[in-house]
């Protein structure tokens, strides 16, 4: 089930929950800038204004649910404006009222990298405004929404936490603290001159997907509006349950754009290729473009698909050799899966291949050359661990799906799936799992009348695991 409550306002607006209930690549870049008069006027009309034309529906939606008495604090005001980046909305004024109204003892605040320099500036707000809150900021590696670490945060006694960035991916009835508040972090651009650039650079009867990041996907909806009136075929925002409508991530993106919807081109809001790469393996037979907010700047990017099966498919050969394996369970907050663990160990002990099971919160080709014996690695952690930087170990490092093929578990597929954290999953996917368990528990509850399993099972079982793991 998932809480609503545990979203930021503007996470509640675009988040599917609650509407429901760099190895083997090469990039070629093209610079496409915007180049007629119209554009050059509205860059100059940027200048002046650097955010013009960004959606404001956050503010609205927060100036309705928090009170005045916060809204309109002129200190806390004037520390954000003095303190915090103008554009990026780390929703201060939310978190101070959720609390004020909570009261607890002790606020976990986790960041990814690239925001952890503004870390200690937050963290000073809120206890300034909550004076019998401490706050402890988690300086742990973050990599994506599936890194929530509510384990260590609840080990350091905190019984509210504030995870910064990212979509809420893990249900918080999952969740040993159960006061989580997910921030977007939404970052305000200029999306006159995003409008404008894909207006010089497209024709009229492009058939175009446009995708995001989390940070960027409340401005990729008002671009859509306003290019749908130039373009003859509406813009295409695909959603991919429980992510968010236009909404991607490493490991999981849309499929069959092209087969299903007609889609030829593909633009991608957002810096770096990562997110990038995962819709551009999943959809080998488009023209993949990415448009950098911070630079201004539109490029053709290209992934080699030839070299990605060479290199994977060649692992998996190998891997069907090996005699005896190891599993890792990535314990990097909530990356590592109980339920594909027991899959992966299922399918050997069908097989009587020997096994090791260790937990890592990192993987690094030094660590696992520590175990000599161990001829083929498969990962429950981050399925592009494998496939950017699995060349780079002397074993094979398989992902689920790596592994499942190379035991003849299911079929190699022609395009490699990115699916891990979908609804449509196959057995490799962690959303997989859930949807058995949430189909198991409405036959429960259908036929006995009550309301299924404890909501915190997952959560029991991943430490019952931990512990019988530590225990071997």
């Amino acid at each position: 089930m998932h809480n609503n409550s545990a979203c930021s306002e503007e996470a509640q607006s675009s988040c599917a929950g609650c509407q429901q209930q760099t190895g083997n690549i090469t990039t070629e870049e093209t610079s496409l800038v915007p180049t007629t008069n119209e554009t050059s006027s509205s860059s100059r009309s940027s200048d002046s204004n650097p955010y013009a034309g960004v959606n404001l529906s956050s503010s609205i939606k927060l100036q309705n649910s928090v009170p005045a008495s916060i809204m309109e604090n002129e200190e806390l005001n004037r520390l954000i404006k003095e303190t915090l980046p103008s554009n990026y909305n780390f929703e201060i004024h939310k978190t101070i009222h959720r609390i004020q109204q909570i009261k607890p003892k002790r606020v976990a605040l986790q960041f990814p990298e690239g925001l952890l320099l503004f870390s200690c500036v937050i963290s000073d707000i809120i206890e300034r405004f909550c004076p019998e809150t401490s706050t402890v900021i988690m300086g742990d590696v973050t990599y994506g929404a599936c890194c929530i670490d509510d384990f260590t945060a609840q080990a350091l006694g905190a019984d509210f936490m504030v995870h910064y960035a990212h979509s809420c991916l893990v249900p918080v009835s999952e969740c040993c603290i159960k006061n989580i508040l997910y921030v977007f972090v939404d970052i305000q651009i200029d999306i006159n001159y995003f409008v404008q650039s894909m207006i010089n650079n497209f024709p009229k009867e492009t058939k175009m997907a446009m995708v995001a990041t989390i940070q960027f996907v409340s401005s990729l909806r008002t671009a859509k509006a306003e290019l749908d009136q130039h373009f003859t075929t509406p813009v295409y925002i695909p959603q991919v349950r429980p992510l968010s409508p236009g909404e991607i991530l490493g490991c999981t993106s849309p499929k069959e754009l092209s087969k299903l919807h007609e889609i030829e081109t593909l633009v991608y809001l957002g810096d770096g290729r990562f997110h990038l790469e995962s819709v551009m393996i999943q959809n080998p037979e488009l023209k993949f473009y990415k448009y950098d907010p911070y630079g201004k700047k539109l490029t053709e990017e290209q992934y080699d698909h030839t070299k990605l099966y060479s290199i994977r498919q060649n692992a998996i050969e190998k891997a069907k050799h090996a005699k005896k394996f190891g599993i890792i369970l990535g314990t990097l907050g909530r990356q590592g899966s109980p339920k594909i663990l027991q899959t992966i160990e299922r399918i050997l002990n069908e097989r009587n291949i020997p096994y090791v099971t260790i937990l890592l919160s990192e993987i690094f080709p030094s660590k696992l050359s520590l175990l000599h014996d161990v001829e083929c690695w498969i990962q429950i952690a981050c399925p592009r661990l494998s496939i950017d930087w699995g060349h780079f170990f002397d074993k094979p490092l398989l992902s689920p799906y790596e592994a499942q093929v190379a035991l003849q578990a299911v079929e190699w597929k022609s395009i490699y799936p990115m699916d891990f954290y979908s609804l449509e999953g196959g057995e490799w996917s962690v959303k997989h799992y859930e949807k058995m368990s949430m189909r198991s528990n409405q036959s429960v509850a259908s036929t006995t009348g009550s309301t299924g399993s404890n909501p915190n099972s997952n959560h029991k079982q991943l430490r019952e695991r931990m512990k019988a793991l530590n225990k071997k």
